[in-house]
């Protein structure tokens, strides 16, 4: 091999051969190594994203199933509740006495009826007695679980004594929900007001 007239020499063969196989291994460094290895991490990464989303869909699946199977035992063993027309007092204050019939004894205290458009509240505060705790126990799950519309808050309870008898004293607010969808207006019936909470009406 010649170059401007002249051979080359052993030593620059040599270099001119590890020259051309580091061109070699750079251009197919460029040209296939690394767009190879970005296009698998690529699908690596890719992969984990879908596996990510599949795990994610397969727990809401799961927490789907847990509550379908949670809402078939409430509605095998319990009765659902509803809200009445307005006015349904007679009905909730009898429900109330049959559900506080194992206390010692027990006091209700309603307030003035609210409006909120057609959706009618009637707060009432509520202490009773019982002579242990379970009953109580049953009593506030009885008022909770009841087939009327009912949203019991502030519950508290404590131990008392009296002539050498314990007892279990308990006080809470609750509101009963009435709706004026099928509802009769009466004279205890407040005002639609624009802004909820007005508190006006015939007090129970």
């Amino acid at each position: 091999m010649k170059l401007w007239g002249r051979d080359f020499t052993r030593r620059e063969k040599s270099v001119l051969v590890i020259l051309s196989v580091i061109l070699v291994v750079l251009l197919y460094f460029l040209a296939v190594d690394r767009p190879v290895r970005s296009a698998i991490a690529s699908a690596n990464a890719e992969a984990e994203a879908l596996r990510t989303e599949l795990a994610a869909v397969q727990g809401k699946a799961l927490r789907l199933e847990k509550l379908k199977k949670e809402l078939g035992e409430v509605k095998e063993h319990r009765e659902l509740s509803r809200m009445e027309s307005y006015n349904n007092s007679r009905e909730e204050i009898a429900l109330l006495n049959e559900i506080l019939a194992d206390t010692v004894d027990y006091s209700i205290d309603f307030s003035d009826v609210t409006r909120d458009g057609d959706q009618i509240r009637r707060n009432f505060a509520l202490q009773f007695r019982t002579r242990d705790y379970e009953t109580m126990r049953q009593i506030i799950g009885k008022l909770c679980d009841s087939k009327y519309r009912c949203l019991v808050d502030e519950i508290r309870c404590q131990t008392m004594a009296e002539r050498n008898e314990l007892y279990v004293a308990a006080s809470l607010t609750a509101t009963f929900y009435e709706t004026m969808v099928g509802g009769t207006p009466d004279s205890g019936l407040p005002e639609n007001r624009e802004k909820p909470g007005t508190q006006t009406g015939a007090r129970y």
